[in-house]
């Protein structure tokens, strides 16, 4: 019973996201419907993009500092998801200065509910399913998107309004009918974990940051050269994401290791297909596939890496908003880089060009932040190749951390004095301090070198001296 329980707070969590989800990718975030909208207006979509994009970035960059309480998190997802449903109000009448405040204030809003949800994830998803959560929001919210998308460009704009409203409403209830009582039960973040936490976190961002600026190419430059398509973008834009992350959802553990590599390998093939192919359907259909099964499997891989980290925390929202607002970032400055190139006239091969330099920047990023992601989450499928290294390896990975993440002043005196063979009591004699203080550094060292005992402790750093 109490399994049946977690598992519909789980999916009631996953609900909540994915009708939030709808009013940003089918609204807000280079969405069909805001773009019907002002076509049908005659109205500029740049700045109504610039402005949707830069709240939304604030939304989640701060929401960390606000939102750190499972209530919270409740009150800021309902505020949310009922914002953009008032503010959408507007958009079924004529343009006014009511549209740009309700795309700033919606976009803010969703940011900020967004960023919440770290907590329901931490709270109703034990740690080794998050990554199936996670591809389970990304899955349902982009076929949710797709069937707006559809209704919006076939039917009407009204119509994707209307629908996008109906799950907004949806989504609160959703959430109303969550508890947050269980995110007082999770992990708490020791002073060690935090400082490990932040260094692992700024590298996540600075890689996700740089990776997206080829999503931002994709909105601003690919995806417009197909637009004569029609029907065709219409409805297939999302499917080669949705299957890729199906396919990665069931895949066994052991198989993810690699896939970051293949999803550069196909982000590569995409933009080169750009470059040298025509824009008929056949064309669109294998440039499309590659590009948006890449998204998938790179979107999965931080996704999850964010959800794995919030046992390292005690406020999920920060982490998570942190994370994605990266994603935002980087899209964000890919569109602008885009946006250049169409007014100078580098399509084609200048843009194939600066996606391969992403990519290889990335390439080059990947081994840093893979090193420093296994030493903190050992167990995630992306790095399950932890697991299977020789134990030399891991232990010499484990030694390095040190230089990356050195002791402080402190508790390097406090490990001279261990390697001198003395007890905690004798430590806490020579230097002046009270016992549990001694233990208190003498545990944040074990952590740093991931040890467990001063036997272990001194054995790694003999070894990893010879």
């Amino acid at each position: 019973m109490t399994w049946l329980k977690a598992s519909n707070g789980r999916t009631r969590s996953i609900l909540a996201f994915s009708f939030l989800s709808v009013y940003i990718l089918s609204f807000l975030f280079e969405g069909q419907i805001l773009y019907s909208l002002l076509e049908r207006h005659g109205v500029s979509s740049s700045a109504y993009i610039g402005l949707a994009m830069g709240a939304h970035f604030l939304g989640l960059f701060s929401c960390g500092f606000f939102c750190k309480t499972g209530q919270r998190a409740k009150q800021v997802m309902f505020i949310g998801m009922g914002v953009p449903l008032l503010t959408l109000i507007p958009f079924f009448f004529a343009p006014s200065l009511l549209w740009k405040l309700g795309v700033v204030l919606g976009g803010y809003a969703s940011g900020a509910a967004i960023g919440a949800w770290g907590h329901f994830l931490k709270a109703f998803t034990p740690q080794e399913e998050r990554l199936k959560t996670c591809a389970d929001v990304l899955i349902t919210s982009n076929v949710l998107m797709l069937l707006v998308n559809v209704l919006t460009c076939r039917i009407s704009p009204f119509w994707g309004l209307t629908v996008t409203l109906l799950c907004l409403g949806l989504g609160i209830f959703c959430t109303w009918t969550l508890s947050l009582e269980t995110t007082a039960k999770g992990g708490v973040a020791t002073g060690t974990a935090k400082q490990d936490l932040r260094g692992v976190l700024l590298l996540l961002c600075v890689f996700i940051a740089i990776l997206t600026i080829n999503s931002g190419l994709m909105y601003q430059v690919v995806n417009p050269a197909f637009d004569h398509l029609g029907p065709l973008t219409d409805w297939y834009w999302a499917i080669p994401y949705v299957v890729a992350l199906f396919i990665l959802r069931n895949l066994p553990t052991q198989a993810h290791s690699r896939m970051l590599y293949v999803g550069m390998g196909m982000m590569v093939g995409s933009f080169v297909g750009f470059m040298l192919l025509g824009r008929n359907p056949l064309d669109y259909i294998m440039i499309d596939t590659l590009m948006l099964a890449a998204c998938g499997i790179f979107d999965l891989f931080w996704w999850s890496i964010l959800g794995e980290m919030l046992d390292y925390t005690n406020n999920p929202s920060q982490v998570f908003g942190l994370g994605l607002s990266a994603n935002v970032l980087g899209v964000f400055g890919g569109g602008l880089i885009g946006t250049l190139a169409l007014w100078t006239g580098r399509i084609t091969a200048e843009i194939t060009v600066l996606a391969l330099i992403v990519v290889c920047i990335t390439l080059a990023f990947l081994p840093l932040l893979n090193r420093r992601l296994v030493v903190l989450l050992k167990s995630h499928a992306y790095l399950a190749v932890y697991d299977t290294m020789d134990a030399n390896v891991k232990r010499t990975m484990n030694y390095e951390q040190k230089a990356l993440d050195p002791l402080t002043e402190r508790e390097q005196e406090v490990l001279e004095e261990i390697l001198a063979g003395k007890s905690n009591r004798e430590v806490a004699a020579t230097l002046h301090i009270t016992e549990s203080t001694v233990k208190t550094h003498a545990r944040n060292i074990y952590s740093k070198f991931a040890v467990h005992s001063r036997a272990e402790l001194i054995s790694t750093l003999l070894k990893g001296e010879d």
